[in-house]
Protein backbone atom coordinates (compact mmCIF):
# COMPACT_ATOMS: atom_id res chain seq x y z
CA UNK A 1 0.00 0.00 0.00
CA UNK A 2 2.80 2.12 0.30
CA UNK A 3 4.26 1.95 -2.72
CA UNK A 4 1.10 3.12 -3.87
CA UNK A 5 0.64 6.25 -2.27
CA UNK A 6 4.72 7.20 -3.28
CA UNK A 7 3.44 6.11 -6.95
CA UNK A 8 0.39 8.24 -6.58
CA UNK A 9 2.27 11.02 -4.84
CA UNK A 10 4.82 11.48 -7.56
CA UNK A 11 2.63 11.40 -10.19
CA UNK A 12 0.91 14.29 -8.59
CA UNK A 13 3.84 16.18 -8.15
CA UNK A 14 5.43 15.65 -11.52
CA UNK A 15 4.40 18.69 -13.17
CA UNK A 16 5.27 20.96 -9.74
CA UNK A 17 9.13 19.07 -9.79
CA UNK A 18 9.64 19.62 -14.37
CA UNK A 19 8.36 23.29 -13.14
CA UNK A 20 11.01 23.97 -10.32
CA UNK A 21 13.67 22.19 -12.48
CA UNK A 22 13.29 24.22 -15.26
CA UNK A 23 15.20 27.98 -14.90
CA UNK A 24 13.63 30.78 -13.43
CA UNK A 25 12.77 34.10 -15.90
CA UNK A 26 13.69 36.30 -13.16
CA UNK A 27 15.56 39.53 -12.52
CA UNK A 28 18.60 38.16 -12.93
CA UNK A 29 18.08 36.21 -15.90
CA UNK A 30 16.74 39.11 -17.52
CA UNK A 31 19.62 41.26 -16.80
CA UNK A 32 21.32 39.12 -19.65
CA UNK A 33 18.94 40.41 -22.32
CA UNK A 34 20.29 42.31 -25.45
CA UNK A 35 18.06 45.09 -25.53
CA UNK A 36 15.58 47.16 -22.86
CA UNK A 37 12.48 46.51 -21.09
CA UNK A 38 9.28 48.79 -20.99
CA UNK A 39 7.23 48.52 -17.85
CA UNK A 40 4.21 48.06 -19.10
CA UNK A 41 1.00 47.75 -17.06
CA UNK A 42 0.26 44.28 -18.12
CA UNK A 43 4.07 43.44 -17.66
CA UNK A 44 7.49 43.91 -18.65
CA UNK A 45 7.85 43.45 -21.91
CA UNK A 46 11.57 43.08 -23.79
CA UNK A 47 12.15 45.20 -27.10
CA UNK A 48 14.64 46.07 -29.15
CA UNK A 49 15.04 48.84 -32.16
CA UNK A 50 17.37 48.15 -35.32
CA UNK A 51 17.91 50.52 -38.20
CA UNK A 52 17.69 54.02 -38.85
CA UNK A 53 16.24 56.31 -36.23
CA UNK A 54 14.14 58.57 -39.04
CA UNK A 55 13.17 55.51 -40.57
CA UNK A 56 9.14 54.20 -41.20
CA UNK A 57 8.62 51.53 -38.57
CA UNK A 58 8.23 48.03 -38.70
CA UNK A 59 6.92 46.16 -35.95
CA UNK A 60 7.19 42.08 -36.03
CA UNK A 61 5.43 39.98 -34.10
CA UNK A 62 6.58 36.19 -33.51
CA UNK A 63 5.12 32.87 -33.09
CA UNK A 64 4.55 30.41 -30.41
CA UNK A 65 7.13 28.95 -28.77
CA UNK A 66 10.12 31.09 -30.69
CA UNK A 67 10.82 34.12 -29.47
CA UNK A 68 11.92 37.70 -31.11
CA UNK A 69 15.51 36.43 -32.32
CA UNK A 70 13.18 34.45 -35.09
CA UNK A 71 13.38 37.47 -37.10
CA UNK A 72 17.07 38.46 -36.62
CA UNK A 73 18.10 37.58 -40.34
CA UNK A 74 15.16 39.24 -41.92
CA UNK A 75 15.55 42.64 -39.55
CA UNK A 76 18.74 42.88 -41.67
CA UNK A 77 16.94 42.54 -44.46
CA UNK A 78 14.40 45.46 -43.24
CA UNK A 79 16.72 47.60 -41.88
CA UNK A 80 18.34 47.55 -45.41
CA UNK A 81 15.15 48.69 -47.01
CA UNK A 82 15.96 51.57 -44.59
CA UNK A 83 13.20 50.17 -42.14
CA UNK A 84 13.50 51.28 -38.67
CA UNK A 85 12.43 47.41 -36.45
CA UNK A 86 10.56 46.78 -33.70
CA UNK A 87 10.56 43.96 -32.31
CA UNK A 88 9.61 42.26 -28.73
CA UNK A 89 9.18 39.01 -26.98
CA UNK A 90 5.65 37.91 -26.10
CA UNK A 91 4.60 37.42 -22.73
CA UNK A 92 5.64 34.02 -21.20
CA UNK A 93 8.53 33.99 -24.08
CA UNK A 94 12.17 35.30 -24.24
CA UNK A 95 12.77 37.44 -21.68
CA UNK A 96 9.49 39.10 -21.36
CA UNK A 97 7.41 38.86 -18.17
CA UNK A 98 5.42 35.40 -17.84
CA UNK A 99 1.84 36.86 -17.75
CA UNK A 100 -1.10 34.95 -15.93
CA UNK A 101 -4.34 34.69 -18.09
CA UNK A 102 -5.88 33.27 -20.88
CA UNK A 103 -3.97 34.15 -24.18
CA UNK A 104 -6.36 34.91 -26.68
CA UNK A 105 -6.51 37.97 -28.80
CA UNK A 106 -7.60 40.32 -26.15
CA UNK A 107 -4.16 39.60 -24.33
CA UNK A 108 -2.14 39.72 -26.86
CA UNK A 109 -3.82 43.01 -28.28
CA UNK A 110 -3.35 44.27 -25.23
CA UNK A 111 0.46 44.11 -24.94
CA UNK A 112 1.16 45.42 -28.39
CA UNK A 113 -1.12 48.32 -27.69
CA UNK A 114 0.69 49.19 -24.28
CA UNK A 115 4.08 48.69 -26.27
CA UNK A 116 3.34 50.96 -29.38
CA UNK A 117 2.00 53.61 -26.48
CA UNK A 118 5.02 53.42 -24.55
CA UNK A 119 7.27 53.99 -27.65
CA UNK A 120 5.85 56.55 -28.80
CA UNK A 121 4.23 55.17 -32.06
CA UNK A 122 1.47 56.26 -32.89
CA UNK A 123 0.73 54.93 -36.55
CA UNK A 124 1.99 54.38 -40.21
CA UNK A 125 3.29 51.04 -38.91
CA UNK A 126 4.26 48.36 -41.52
CA UNK A 127 3.23 45.36 -38.84
CA UNK A 128 4.98 42.15 -39.65
CA UNK A 129 3.09 38.61 -38.16
CA UNK A 130 4.85 34.87 -38.47
CA UNK A 131 3.31 31.86 -37.51
CA UNK A 132 0.83 32.52 -34.71
CA UNK A 133 2.51 35.86 -34.60
CA UNK A 134 0.32 36.14 -37.86
CA UNK A 135 -2.62 35.35 -36.04
CA UNK A 136 -1.78 37.90 -33.20
CA UNK A 137 -1.18 40.90 -36.37
CA UNK A 138 -4.68 40.06 -37.99
CA UNK A 139 -6.24 40.47 -34.70
CA UNK A 140 -4.81 43.52 -34.23
CA UNK A 141 -4.87 45.24 -37.39
CA UNK A 142 -8.94 44.30 -37.26
CA UNK A 143 -9.00 46.42 -34.10
CA UNK A 144 -6.55 49.18 -35.18
CA UNK A 145 -6.58 49.92 -38.94
CA UNK A 146 -5.84 53.47 -38.16
CA UNK A 147 -2.30 52.34 -36.93
CA UNK A 148 -1.51 50.05 -40.00
CA UNK A 149 -0.14 50.86 -42.99
CA UNK A 150 0.86 47.39 -44.19
CA UNK A 151 0.32 44.26 -43.25
CA UNK A 152 2.67 41.39 -43.84
CA UNK A 153 1.52 37.65 -42.83
CA UNK A 154 4.15 34.79 -43.09
CA UNK A 155 2.46 31.07 -42.45
CA UNK A 156 0.02 32.88 -40.22
CA UNK A 157 -1.93 30.79 -37.70
CA UNK A 158 -5.87 31.55 -38.29
CA UNK A 159 -6.48 29.90 -40.92
CA UNK A 160 -6.20 26.35 -39.68
CA UNK A 161 -3.29 24.26 -38.63
CA UNK A 162 -2.35 20.91 -40.01
CA UNK A 163 -4.02 18.06 -37.83
CA UNK A 164 -1.78 17.18 -34.53
CA UNK A 165 -3.55 14.27 -32.00
CA UNK A 166 -1.38 14.70 -29.33
CA UNK A 167 -1.36 18.49 -29.73
CA UNK A 168 -5.33 18.50 -30.30
CA UNK A 169 -5.29 15.76 -27.19
CA UNK A 170 -3.49 18.32 -24.27
CA UNK A 171 -5.65 21.45 -25.74
CA UNK A 172 -8.54 20.24 -25.08
CA UNK A 173 -7.89 17.50 -22.35
CA UNK A 174 -8.15 19.63 -18.59
CA UNK A 175 -6.34 18.77 -15.64
CA UNK A 176 -4.77 15.52 -17.78
CA UNK A 177 -3.69 18.20 -20.59
CA UNK A 178 -2.08 20.20 -18.09
CA UNK A 179 -0.05 16.90 -16.38
CA UNK A 180 1.03 15.67 -19.87
CA UNK A 181 2.13 19.25 -21.04
CA UNK A 182 3.95 20.05 -17.86
CA UNK A 183 6.02 17.22 -17.85
CA UNK A 184 6.19 15.90 -21.17
CA UNK A 185 6.21 19.39 -23.48
CA UNK A 186 9.84 20.17 -23.19
CA UNK A 187 10.71 16.83 -24.59
CA UNK A 188 8.18 16.89 -27.66
CA UNK A 189 9.13 20.33 -28.37
CA UNK A 190 13.28 19.52 -28.49
CA UNK A 191 12.56 16.57 -30.67
CA UNK A 192 11.29 18.41 -33.27
CA UNK A 193 13.93 20.15 -32.92
CA UNK A 194 15.84 17.68 -33.49
CA UNK A 195 14.67 17.31 -37.32
CA UNK A 196 14.20 21.24 -38.19
CA UNK A 197 18.32 21.39 -37.03
CA UNK A 198 19.24 19.64 -40.06
CA UNK A 199 18.14 22.43 -42.17
CA UNK A 200 20.45 25.35 -42.68
CA UNK A 201 19.39 28.50 -40.58
CA UNK A 202 21.01 32.07 -41.52
CA UNK A 203 19.88 32.93 -37.61
CA UNK A 204 23.21 31.67 -36.10
CA UNK A 205 22.63 28.83 -33.15
CA UNK A 206 18.91 29.34 -33.24
CA UNK A 207 18.15 25.07 -32.59
CA UNK A 208 20.34 25.79 -29.85
CA UNK A 209 18.67 28.43 -28.44
CA UNK A 210 15.44 26.86 -29.26
CA UNK A 211 16.33 24.04 -27.09
CA UNK A 212 17.70 26.16 -24.62
CA UNK A 213 14.06 27.68 -23.64
CA UNK A 214 12.52 25.06 -23.10
CA UNK A 215 14.36 24.88 -20.24
CA UNK A 216 12.76 27.54 -18.87
CA UNK A 217 10.36 28.27 -16.73
CA UNK A 218 6.41 29.53 -18.32
CA UNK A 219 6.80 29.03 -21.33
CA UNK A 220 5.11 25.59 -22.09
CA UNK A 221 2.09 27.02 -19.83
CA UNK A 222 2.24 29.90 -22.46
CA UNK A 223 2.18 27.70 -25.32
CA UNK A 224 -0.63 25.66 -23.61
CA UNK A 225 -2.97 28.80 -22.91
CA UNK A 226 -2.26 30.22 -26.29
CA UNK A 227 -2.97 26.96 -28.05
CA UNK A 228 -6.55 27.10 -25.75
CA UNK A 229 -6.84 30.87 -26.41
CA UNK A 230 -5.88 32.69 -29.69
CA UNK A 231 -4.74 29.17 -31.63
CA UNK A 232 -8.37 27.67 -30.62
CA UNK A 233 -10.70 29.14 -33.47
CA UNK A 234 -9.91 30.66 -37.41
CA UNK A 235 -10.11 34.18 -37.03
CA UNK A 236 -12.81 34.33 -40.66
CA UNK A 237 -14.04 38.07 -39.26
CA UNK A 238 -10.95 39.71 -38.42
CA UNK A 239 -9.95 39.14 -41.96
CA UNK A 240 -13.10 40.02 -43.27
CA UNK A 241 -13.18 43.57 -41.79
CA UNK A 242 -9.21 43.98 -42.71
CA UNK A 243 -11.06 43.28 -46.24
CA UNK A 244 -12.91 46.23 -45.82
CA UNK A 245 -10.47 48.57 -44.32
CA UNK A 246 -8.69 48.42 -47.45
CA UNK A 247 -5.48 48.07 -45.69
CA UNK A 248 -2.58 46.37 -48.16
CA UNK A 249 -2.31 43.01 -47.16
CA UNK A 250 0.21 40.40 -48.60
CA UNK A 251 0.53 36.63 -46.91
CA UNK A 252 3.93 34.39 -47.68
CA UNK A 253 3.82 30.69 -47.92
CA UNK A 254 6.62 28.13 -47.60
CA UNK A 255 6.10 25.44 -50.22
CA UNK A 256 6.83 22.73 -47.48
CA UNK A 257 5.19 23.84 -44.52
CA UNK A 258 3.84 20.80 -42.51
CA UNK A 259 2.57 22.68 -39.64
CA UNK A 260 0.49 25.74 -41.14
CA UNK A 261 -1.91 23.95 -44.30
CA UNK A 262 -1.96 25.38 -47.61
CA UNK A 263 -5.06 25.23 -47.50
CA UNK A 264 -4.98 28.46 -46.01
CA UNK A 265 -3.84 30.37 -49.20
CA UNK A 266 -7.20 29.40 -50.61
CA UNK A 267 -9.32 30.26 -47.10
CA UNK A 268 -7.21 33.79 -47.07
CA UNK A 269 -8.47 34.40 -50.78
CA UNK A 270 -11.87 33.56 -49.69
CA UNK A 271 -11.99 35.96 -47.10
CA UNK A 272 -9.73 39.04 -48.68
CA UNK A 273 -9.80 38.70 -52.83
CA UNK A 274 -7.33 41.55 -52.73
CA UNK A 275 -4.66 39.93 -50.72
CA UNK A 276 -0.99 39.45 -52.31
CA UNK A 277 0.13 35.62 -52.21
CA UNK A 278 3.49 34.41 -52.27
CA UNK A 279 4.58 30.44 -52.33
CA UNK A 280 8.10 30.04 -51.63
CA UNK A 281 9.31 27.16 -53.26
CA UNK A 282 10.54 24.14 -50.46
CA UNK A 283 10.52 26.44 -47.49
CA UNK A 284 9.69 24.64 -44.40
CA UNK A 285 7.87 26.56 -41.76
CA UNK A 286 10.66 28.11 -40.10
CA UNK A 287 10.70 30.25 -43.44
CA UNK A 288 12.17 33.34 -41.30
CA UNK A 289 15.12 32.23 -40.69
CA UNK A 290 16.01 29.08 -43.76
CA UNK A 291 14.37 31.78 -46.48
CA UNK A 292 15.12 35.28 -45.18
CA UNK A 293 16.12 36.60 -48.53
CA UNK A 294 13.07 34.91 -50.15
CA UNK A 295 11.10 36.42 -48.13
CA UNK A 296 12.47 39.98 -48.06
CA UNK A 297 12.10 39.64 -52.19
CA UNK A 298 8.52 39.07 -51.70
CA UNK A 299 8.36 42.21 -49.14
CA UNK A 300 9.86 44.24 -51.94
CA UNK A 301 7.81 43.41 -54.46
CA UNK A 302 4.85 43.57 -52.28
CA UNK A 303 6.36 47.59 -51.46
CA UNK A 304 6.58 48.30 -55.39
CA UNK A 305 3.12 46.84 -56.39
CA UNK A 306 1.64 48.88 -53.82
Amino acid sequence: MGWVLLFILIIVAAPAIAHWRRSPMDDEAQKLAPGKFADLPSGKTHYQWNGPLNGPVAVCVHGLTTPSYVWDALVQGLNRMGYRVLTYDLYGRGYSDRVAGRQDAEFFNRQLEELLEDQGVDGGIMLLGYSMGGAIATCYGAKHPDMLERLILLAPAGLGIAPNRLHSFITKTPLFGDWLMMVFGGWVLRNGLKSDAKTPSAVPDIYAMQTADTYVRGLLPAVLSSRRGLLANTLDREHKTLANSGIPVEAIWGEADTVIPISGLGKLAELNRSTRQTMIPNAPHSLTYTHPKEVITAIQEFLREV
